[in-house]
Formats: C-alpha cells, sequence, structure tokens
C-alpha cells in the first residue's frame, strides 16, 4: 500500500521518517523509470478515498526487478485494488505468462481496468473475485497446481497472512519468490501498543505475530525491505 502524509490519519506513517527523503528517492530513481501505463493507473487512483491501498511505485519498482530475476511466467496475486502491482506484472512478465489475480472487489480493479486493457495485458490476468482462500484451496485441489507458480504477491487481511503463507509453500515452486505487503506497518511494529492508534492495534498485532512466524520459518528465506509500508520478500528453498 501506498502511504504519504497527505492521507492523515488513514494512512500509516511513511517508514522513512523524512518526507523530503521519499520525494527525493521517488523523484530520482522511481518515477523516471516507471512505465507510462503505470503512471496513468497512479494517477486514476489518486482521487480513491483508499488511495494509499495502491502499491507503492518505489515497491512496484522492487516487485518488477525480482519478476525478472526468477524469470517469472506464472504468478499469483492476492488482493488487487485498483491494479497497479497487477498491471506492473503483467508488463513484465513474457506475453503468454497468466497472473491469478484475486480481490473480494471487482468495483476497484475496473477503475485500472480500462488502463490494463489499453495496455494489451489483459489476456495475461483470470481476475477472480472471491476471498482467497477458498480459491487457494480450490487450486490446491488440482496436484498440477502444486510448484506451479513463479511468483506470488499479497497485499491483503494481515489477520489472514500466514493462512496465505502456508498455500504459497504449496503453491509457488522450490526458488520461487513470495513477497508480502506491510509488514512494518507504518513503523508501528516498532512501538509500544500504548503509542499505536486504537484502530490500527489489532494489524499491528496480526502483522507482528507474521513476522515472527515468518522469521522462523525454515522454508524460506527471508528479508525485510523498508520500502512503501514495508515489504517482506521470500524466496522458498524447500
Amino acid at each position: 500500500m501506498e502511504n504519504t502524509k497527505k492521507q492523515g490519519n488513514l494512512a500509516n506513517p511513511l517508514i522513512l521518517q523524512s518526507e523530503e527523503l521519499y520525494k527525493y528517492i521517488l523523484a530520482t530513481s522511481v518515477y523516471p523509470r516507471e512505465p507510462e501505463p503505470l503512471k496513468e493507473l497512479r494517477k486514476a487512483t489518486a482521487p480513491q478515498p483508499l488511495a494509499y491501498f495502491g502499491t507503492s511505485p518505489d515497491a512496484g519498482q522492487l516487485i518488477a526487478m525480482f519478476l525478472k530475476i526468477v524469470n517469472a511466467k506464472k504468478t499469483i496475486e492476492i488482493g488487487v485494488f485498483t491494479g497497479y502491482s497487477l498491471l506492473l506484472t503483467a508488463l513484465t512478465i513474457p506475453d503468454d505468462g497468466k497472473i491469478t489475480a484475486i480481490d473480494v472487489d471487482r468495483t476497484k480493479y475496473e477503475i485500472g481496468l480500462p488502463i490494463i486493457q489499453k495496455s494489451g495485458v489483459e489476456h495475461k490476468i483470470n481476475f477472480i473475485e472471491s476471498r482467497a482462500l477458498p480459491i487457494l484451496d480450490e487450486l490446491l485441489q488440482d496436484p498440477k497446481n502444486e510448484g506451479s507458480f513463479d511468483f506470488a504477491f499479497v497485499d491483503a487481511d494481515k489477520v489472514n497472512y500466514w493462512n496465505y503463507h502456508e498455500r504459497m509453500m504449496k503453491l509457488v515452486k522450490v526458488g520461487g519468490i513470495i513477497i508480502y505487503d506491510n509488514t512494518l506497518w507504518g513503523g508501528y511494529v516498532a512501538l509500544p501498543e500504548e503509542d499505536v492508534p486504537e484502530k490500527k492495534r489489532a494489524w499491528r498485532q496480526s502483522t507482528i505475530e507474521f513476522n515472527n512466524s515468518i522469521s522462523s520459518d525454515s522454508r524460506v528465506e527471508i528479508s525485510h525491505a523498508s520500502v512503501g509500508d514495508g515489504v517482506l520478500i521470500c524466496r522458498r528453498i524447500c
């Protein structure tokens, strides 16, 4: 999720406590390289009340690099919103690549859909309007799906992150990458609970528990990156 101080109490604070430094990174390293369709989708998302739900462009840049490193062709995305990370993935993978994209709200996806269509990559996307767990379990009923995904991106309800992770460990191949968004929760994970706004405490606690569980998971190599609202990068090793 993209986070700027412009959203006030709705968004998490910046991980980088200097807004000027974050703007410098965006202006110097991110925006000049951001593909035009992504710029257009980001601007189309900006007027939305929950615009900060969108993947931050600096996190998107990192995701694109990992997609290329693993030569991803078959990917899965949990949580789509208006489709910034989805479009980014579709632009990055080969023309015959496929993305299984799951979200409970198609109306938000349709904000970005015209841009996806104009970009000529809609044929790569299988959008499923549903809660994610039933779809993941349905995929796992077919043994051919086990270990068949090269890459996964998860940006959805934090209370289910570990449930998603257990299923990703079966769906994503050994050597594949799974990236979880919002895993530093605006820095709130490092603060005493009394210093965290009450409405954010439950999700903060879920995030802390998930991070601790991943840290102990011998099935993955991990790296935490402080881009956007924090991303946890996992490489499946067994």
